[in-house]
């Protein structure tokens, strides 16, 4: 699959693995160290702890454009290059809901 970016082709598709890293107020979903293993189009569910759709709906949209080697720091996602950006849950938590807001760490990995 070719993917073009700011002038550049890239055909390289990259696994992402989104770890939990913190979770803020309560979760009922996740815990810290859970994963999400993202090989795009799909999600891996044998290599998947957990998935909530507040979760999923932060980083869809940032989903396929990583996965094809798209800067996490161009996206806002990190404040360095490289393949580890951050993205947060959409549940506001205490006292606007009863859930609260959960860190995912978003790491790249070259896929063989």
């Amino acid at each position: 699959m070719l993917f073009v970016a700011r002038g550049f082709v890239m055909n390289k598709v990259y696994r992402l693995v989104v770890t939990v890293k913190e979770v803020r107020g309560r979760c009922p979903v996740f815990k810290v160290g859970d994963k999400i293993a993202i090989e795009s189009p799909k999600i891996v569910p044998e290599k998947t702890d957990a998935l909530c759709v507040h979760a999923l709906g932060s980083m869809l949209s940032m989903i396929v454009a990583l996965s094809h080697g798209i800067s996490f720091k161009e996206l806002g996602l990190a404040v360095e290059d490289g393949d580890v950006g951050y993205v947060q849950c959409l549940d506001p938590g205490a006292p606007h809901t009863l859930g609260g807001t959960v860190l995912f760490e978003v790491r790249r990995e070259a896929m063989t």
